[in-house]
């Protein structure tokens, strides 16, 4: 899952960040409205993490450009601005979520597994693809039974490949699923990560197949 955490607070959206990619999440940061624009045409998100109150304007002007887009991500808003009218307003503007400050990580959490859940991220709670399942929701991947203990990045990687599963993920697309704008890629980390998880697939009867200059696929072994 890759998200866009837009928060002007330092401390708290640093917080979030690095709470976030614990759990395998991508986070890319943007601390204003006009940095989070930009953002959103050079990248795909699955959720936004939405503050309100930002020094270049509302937050909740920023959903109906979301909502524009071809493909939105799941919009969950985290303000402080908490009345039961606020709170309304939010949700009125199309916003899927809204948590008040302060939270708990482990329920902004909970709520961004439940958004990622629903139709409008076009998703299915529980992907099954030759030996392997593959829970989105709890993003976890089992082999008869067992949980593949992955690293995050593994982990991402499998995330967006068993999404397009019988599809062909191009590098750029994966690198984007894998990676946020700050990090920085040596040549051929990507296709060490895509090594070790065609290893840890083979029980599963699965393999991801490289298409020189194109991208990747994932599909059952023939």
């Amino acid at each position: 899952m890759r998200i866009l955490l837009v928060e002007d607070e330092v401390s708290l959206s640093e917080m979030l960040a690095t709470s976030l990619s614990r759990q395998g999440i991508v986070v890319d940061a943007a601390p204003t409205l006009e940095m989070a624009r930009e953002a959103l045409m050079t990248a795909e998100y699955d959720a936004v993490v939405l503050d309100r109150n930002l020094p270049d304007g509302e937050g909740l002007d920023l959903i109906t450009e979301i909502r524009a887009r071809s493909a939105p991500p799941a919009v969950v808003v985290l303000s402080a601005l908490g009345a039961l009218d606020q709170r309304i307003d939010g949700l009125d503007q199309g916003a899927d979520d809204y948590l008040v400050k302060p939270f708990a990580i482990e329920e902004l959490l909970a709520r961004l597994r439940a958004v990622a859940r629903r139709p409008a991220a076009v998703r299915q709670e529980r992907i099954l693809l030759g030996g392997l399942a593959f829970d989105v929701g709890h993003r976890t991947a089992e082999i008869g039974g067992t949980v593949l203990d992955l690293p995050r990045r593994e982990l991402l990687v499998l995330e967006a490949l068993i999404l397009r599963a019988g599809r062909v993920v191009s590098r750029p697309a994966l690198e984007a699923a894998v990676y946020g704008y700050d990090d920085e890629i040596a040549s051929n980390t990507l296709d060490s990560h895509v090594s070790r998880l065609r290893r840890k697939l083979e029980p599963a009867g699965l393999e991801i197949h490289s298409l020189r200059g194109i991208g990747y696929l994932l599909r059952p072994s023939s």
